[in-house]
């Protein structure tokens, strides 16, 4: 066969030699000189005009007398045979001397006619073969265009093209331990096939957006040394009945010529949810799609070697077939980093930036919860970013505390005009918060309290846990709420007057507290069960709804609960607010000259109070070794005692006796 590039080089070179020949029949042929009557002729020998004349053949060319001299061209009759004696006649008329003329003759030449002959032969063939090889390659190309149109669209990367490694992976470590085996497998296979054992066919990663399940493939392939296959599965379905059952057999087959490979399918759930939910019944184009993955994954061929690791962050809608065994046998579950997982990501992250000796990437781990690894590479980017603005040579602390309110709350809105009747409510509402916060044992300890405006927010209170947690109870649920109502409650207490900056607030303490009722049990009235039940079929042809399975009088009974747990939360706010008024007064006052209380700052307006267990351990470490008279859990049990022997004990809500 030949190749492509001769082919066309072939084309170009007949299309390059027609353009050269007709070009050269343009510029070479000369320009031909006017033609005149052999009459006229004479009458210019007769008058003397004439200074020379070249016969060839039958044709004359004339050269007159004068500067610059003139030629013409004149052919002479064919019953003419002498043209000299012709000329002599006519001279010897005039009175001329025929020595005044020069005459010559010229043979005939036949390389002008020779080279019109070629090009009047050749060129036409040129340009029209030309032409019509040039068709024929365009409809082929449409052809191969259309006929291609169920080949795989999956991207092969070669073993040492892929440079991403498990080292370059953080914050998994479970995950990766399960990858681990299929990197053996490819790279020892006899090893596990002398003990019977078989590796799995299918792996299938489940997380979060930005949990690295695309980074944590790609490390599979690095390791494993093996090719390695990509596709979206948003690139098997087409408009065209048959194209995506077509690209997958096309896939497998390009897998099966270089097995031992891994195939790995992005977004598995554009092709892979449950079947029958489709608006075209059981003839959808999607689930042709899906049965043909599910025979390619698991037929009668088998050792084939071809692992397929597959990536989604809704298992919930794939179909069963799809994760029974001896397709994708293992689920690998990629869940947002802990404070180890996250401190691991930004050990990576900061791999080639050059930081400040003050950055403490442990606090940075530690100021944010809940940030996947895509949050912390933003993170990262961020904080380098506004150094480079800053025009710093190094990324420091700063960078990183303004990274963190920018990713957390939205950029800084200095635009945003605020009056200071407005500043004073924002403070006193976001004083509120951070006072209940502290005072209520289950709150997450106050890291920051600004009235800067960041995003939607006029202001916000940032509470950060010390550590994670996975399980919550009643109580801190409770603890939260009231909190969460502390601005709405300042306002009324302040002022007299609630305002609009308190709607998210109560809608946040309103759907937790709803929650605690029917989902969580956490209803003494109501009792431990689950009211209502959430549609399990999402994106399945229905919409995400809550399905009720409880009559009227049990929806009133819920209401009524809900109302409950947020005026108690009220209440404990309130009474939290009234007894450390002075306290709410101060922290609003320097919000207002000040605009942001950081978290050792506003832990100095509860020095005389003792710190919650084991929440502020760190915090209470640094600001004794600052100078800050901070009292101990037995300083403050001794204190209460011998005010209990001259004093009748107190009795009120939670806020009135906090333990130590």
């Amino acid at each position: 066969m030949i190749p492509k590039s001769l082919r066309n080089g072939a084309v170009m070179l007949m299309l390059l030699l027609g353009t050269v020949l007709l070009l050269g029949s343009v510029l070479l042929s000369p320009t031909p000189a006017p033609s005149k009557e052999y009459s006229a002729f004479l009458s210019d020998v007769k008058s003397g005009r004439v200074d020379a004349v070249v016969q060839q053949d039958q044709t004359l060319t004339i050269t007159l007398k004068g500067s610059p001299p003139e030629n013409y061209q004149v052919q002479v009759p064919t019953q003419l045979t002498d043209v000299y004696n012709d000329l002599l006649t006519a001279a010897s008329a005039g009175g001329q001397s025929a020595d005044s003329i020069t005459f010559g003759a010229k043979a005939p030449d036949d390389s002008g006619q020779l080279f019109s002959l070629l090009i009047s032969a050749f060129l036409p063939v040129l340009l029209i073969g030309g032409l019509f090889i040039f068709m024929m390659r365009s409809a082929q190309g449409q052809n191969n265009q259309a006929m291609s149109f169920g080949k795989s669209k999956a991207k092969m990367f070669v073993a040492n093209k892929t440079p991403v490694t498990f080292a370059e992976v953080a914050g998994v470590e479970e995950a990766k331990a399960e990858l681990a085996e299929v990197v053996e497998f490819l790279k020892f296979p006899e090893r596990f096939e002398a003990l019977g054992a078989k590796i799995p066919k299918g792996v299938l990663l489940i997380g979060s957006p930005g949990t690295g399940k695309t980074l944590l493939a790609r490390a599979v392939a690095g390791e494993a040394g093996v090719p390695f296959f990509s596709i979206s599965g948003s690139e098997f379905v087409e408009m065209f009945v048959g194209v995506g059952a077509s690209r997958v057999r096309d896939l497998f087959d390009q897998a099966k010529r270089n097995s031992p490979c891994i195939v790995f399918i992005d977004e598995i759930d554009a092709v892979g949810r449950q079947r029958g939910a489709g608006l075209g019944g059981s003839h959808d184009e999607r689930e042709q799609t899906l049965n043909q993955i599910l025979v390619e994954m698991d037929g009668f061929e088998t050792g084939t070697n071809i692992i397929i690791i597959a990536a989604t962050n809704r298992p919930d809608v794939l179909d069963p077939a799809l994760l029974r065994p001896g397709r994708f046998d293992r689920q690998v579950i990629l869940d947002r980093p802990d404070l180890k997982g996250r401190l691991a990501i930004l050990k990576v992250h900061v791999k080639g930036k050059p930081l400040d000796k003050t950055v403490n990437l442990e606090e940075i781990a530690r100021r944010s919860p809940g940030f996947s690894g895509a949050d912390l590479a933003n993170l990262m980017n961020e904080a380098a970013i506004l150094a480079a603005r800053r025009s710093k040579r190094v990324v420091g602390m700063d960078e990183f505390a303004e990274a963190l309110d920018r990713v957390m709350a939205g950029p800084q809105r200095k635009s945003r005009l605020i009056t200071e009747p407005e500043k004073q409510i924002i403070a006193y509402h976001e004083g509120g918060h951070a006072v209940v916060g502290r005072i209520l044992e289950k709150c997450d300890p106050v890291s920051k309290v600004t009235i800067i405006s960041r995003g939607m927010a006029l202001g916000y209170t940032m509470n950060l846990p010390t550590e994670d947690r996975y399980l919550q109870s009643k109580s801190e649920f409770e603890d939260k709420i009231a909190a969460m109502l502390g601005g709405n409650v300042a306002e009324q207490l302040v002022f007299g007057d609630t305002t609009t900056g308190a709607s998210n607030d109560i809608e946040k303490a309103t759907d937790l507290a709803r929650k605690m009722v029917t989902r969580f049990g956490m209803s003494e009235k109501l009792g431990t069960v689950t009211l209502g039940r959430q549609d399990e079929m999402i994106f399945l042809g229905r919409e995400m709804s809550e399905q009720k399975n409880y009559s009227d009088a049990v929806a009133k009974q819920i209401d009524e609960e809900v109302r409950a747990i947020i005026d108690r939360g009220a209440a404990r706010a309130r009474e939290v607010l009234t007894k450390h008024r002075d306290r709410l007064d101060a922290l609003a006052a320097k919000l207002i000259s000040e605009e942001t209380v950081e978290g050792e700052a506003f832990e100095t307006l509860f020095a005389d109070l003792p710190p919650k267990p084991a929440a502020y351990t760190d915090l209470i470490a640094r600001l004794r070794s600052a100078g800050v008279n901070i009292p101990t859990k037995e300083e403050v049990e001794a204190a209460a005692a011998e005010a209990a022997k001259g004093s009748t004990p107190t009795t009120g809500g939670a806020a009135a006796g906090q333990p130590a």
